[in-house]
């Protein structure tokens, strides 16, 4: 059980004295930070880069403002290797423009005393800083461990050149602990600079550092030395760093992407509706106010299909399928920008505020670029994938979009429900009450909370005072029910239920094959997106025997596909279902790809089909190769090291 944060833990005195023990209880379950008495406000960092030692060495600058004048800095960390703690005085910048690391400059150090508490399994532990009466800034001198769980250290077989070793960040939900000591909360918002150095050995003057901020130049940097400033305040777990052999392309005036030279190009074609999208989200939402939107791709061990940090999107490699049949991703990281990165939930027990809001957005953007029939096919899929998840949730409450994860590991929170639920409910308002009086309501969120963090609790009264009272229902259609929505488990009933007439071909495509009035070979397939390829794999398992399936392989090529959405899909219902000839394409995907959406159901099918010796004797040598993240989902999962 998680230690609660507000409570002041067990200390391990460092410097020259212990930790108070004053405690004030904290808004955010997941978080030993007191903001209410002294917050951070903005983070200078300045760090080397070892590949060899795997780890970030440096300095963590931190500017406070004080609302206690007697209380400590109180700071998350995990497995951090902190070496010194010093305070300061800095008068506050001209013009209210946020600090620099150029400004630590001229302050006068101190030495000052720190305490680390128990280390929590989940939380990590608190660092406790005293500060002196007229100190305003720390300065913290520490080092990762190269087991942060915030960092992965990629070695060159682990990408695409195969050439350099490759580090990149992910710090959702609370990993940014992991390598910076800071209030590691959604609710805390912080600006940002660094100075990132990158060693210049032979064959490494190629290496690129890039992070979620603008990145700046100046003729007296050193080489290898690399700037960055994010003036928009953020919170910690938006914060991002990667570092590789990367090449640019521009996608137009404002957007380009980073990839390895041989994903490059590629990658260009893929997003090359980017600037579209931009504009589309802008007409709707708003300004897009982050300066430019670029997209990393990074290697094929990232957890995630992507993550959002402002002004440089994390994606995955699994996207590009040469199509551009899976840029949907990209717009939904996009609409991060509005909801999530300029409104964030203040804890992660309202992940819906950011993904519910963020899945909505997406939908209206791929409506305007795609077309209402692609969009209405993402949403099918999407109510499937709700409904599949709420069958096998494992704690009830997980079922309503306010969920309670006190003493629980926040990436547990992170479901369907947060997705699916969440842009459902929205889907309900919209049709309830009309876009033309939905769309401004929306809007109004975005500029009235802009860099703010929010609440379920201040989203409902919003809803009330901007909408309900202001606006009825359109003819037949229910008042907003936010209770039902938010505080009641599971899908109301009446909720929205997406259709699409290119569904429902392909269940009568489907169906005359399944009663035997057209051969397998003979189905009519012909211009099918990859929606409703997936919308079919869904409908096969116990419908089909292995010798069908056989069929299906031989006719539509399905083991070799290169859209990693179908593969997976595909792959799992191969396992599902006994058709050995999957084996040995599973086996690949399971070694190189290390997307936690494709992984777990894969594993999980292995168990299902009662084949835990195959699923261990693959996962004993792809572990190494998976996030930190994705690994504690499977060594769960499977039992590892138990």
């Amino acid at each position: 059980m998680a230690c609660k944060p507000g409570q002041a833990p067990p200390t391990e005195p460092n410097g020259a004295g212990a930790a108070s023990t004053a405690s004030t209880a904290s808004a955010d379950p997941h978080s030993f930070g007191r903001p209410d008495q002294v917050r951070v406000q903005h983070i200078g960092l300045d760090w080397t880069v070892s590949f060899e030692d795997q780890r970030l060495v440096g300095v963590a600058t931190l500017w406070v403002e004080r609302t206690d004048p007697s209380a400590s800095l109180w700071l998350d960390t995990r497995d951090l290797a902190i070496e010194a703690v010093k305070t300061g005085v800095m008068a506050a910048p001209p013009g209210g423009t946020v600090p620099h690391l150029a400004d630590a400059s001229g302050i006068t150090w101190t030495d000052t005393t720190w305490s680390l508490g128990t280390r929590d399994p989940i939380l990590g532990q608190a660092l406790e800083i005293p500060l002196a009466a007229e100190a305003n800034v720390v300065r913290i001198e520490y080092a990762t461990q190269p087991g942060a769980t915030g960092l992965q250290w990629l070695g060159p077989e682990q990408t695409a050149e195969g050439t350099d070793p490759f580090l990149y960040s992910q710090s959702q939900a609370i990993h940014a602990r992991s390598w910076i000591p800071c209030q590691d909360s959604p609710g805390v918002r912080v600006t940002y600079d660094a100075r990132v150095q990158v060693p210049q050995t032979e064959g490494a003057e190629d290496r690129v550092a890039l992070m979620s901020a603008s990145r700046r130049t100046d003729p007296g940097d050193a080489a290898g030395q690399f700037r960055f400033e994010m003036p928009q305040p953020i919170p910690a777990y938006l914060i991002a760093l990667a570092v590789g052999r990367l090449e640019f392309e521009a996608l137009g005036d404002r957007s380009g992407v980073w990839a390895e030279p041989s994903v490059r190009a590629k990658a260009a074609h893929e997003f090359a509706d980017v600037e579209r999208m931009m504009t589309v989200a802008e007409s709707l939402y708003g300004p897009y106010r982050w300066e430019r939107y670029d997209v990393l791709v990074l290697p094929p061990a990232f957890p995630f299909g992507g993550m959002e940090n402002p002004r440089l999107t994390f994606a995955t490699p699994t996207i590009l399928a040469g199509d551009r049949s899976l840029v949907s991703l990209i717009a939904h990281e996009l609409a991060h920008s509005w909801s999530g990165n300029l409104v964030t939930n203040t804890t992660w027990e309202d992940l819906w505020l950011n993904e519910g809001f963020t899945v909505y957005i997406e939908r209206r953007i791929v409506e305007e670029l795609f077309g209402e029939p692609q969009a209405q096919m993402e949403a099918m899929l999407g109510r499937q994938d709700l409904e599949e998840e709420l069958g096998r949730l494992e704690f009830p409450g997980d079922a309503r979009l306010h969920v309670d994860l006190e003493g629980r590991d926040p990436d547990e929170g992170l479901s369907d429900v947060a997705y699916e639920k969440g842009a459902l409910f929205l889907r309900e308002l919209e049709e309830s009450y009309g876009r033309d009086v939905f769309d401004p309501f929306v809007r109004a969120w975005f500029d009235q909370h802009a860099f703010t963090s929010v609440d379920s609790e201040q989203f409902e009264a919003f809803l009330d005072r901007e909408l309900v009272k202001v606006a009825s229902p359109l003819p037949e259609r229910t008042a907003a029910r936010p209770k039902d929505w938010i505080h009641t488990e599971g899908v109301p009933q009446g909720a929205p239920q997406p259709t699409s007439d290119a569904m429902d071909r392909v269940d009568a495509a489907l169906q005359s094959v399944l009663t035997g009035k057209v051969p397998i070979a003979k189905m009519s397939t012909d211009g099918w997106t990859p929606h409703q390829w997936l919308h079919m794999l869904r409908q096969l398992p116990g419908k089909v025997s292995a010798k069908d399936l056989a069929a299906f392989d031989e006719t539509f090529s399905l083991t070799a596909s290169g859209n990693y959405e179908i593969l997976a899909q595909w792959l799992e219902v191969g396992v599902g279902e006994g058709y050995a000839a999957v084996d040995e394409r599973l086996e690949r995907f399971l070694l190189t790809v290390g997307r936690r959406k494709f992984l777990m159901p894969l594993y999980e099918a292995l168990l299902a089909a009662g084949r835990k010796a195959d699923a261990d004797r693959i996962y004993a040598k792809a572990r190494a190769g998976y996030h930190p993240i994705t690994q504690h989902s499977l060594d769960g999962l499977l039992g590892y090291g138990t």
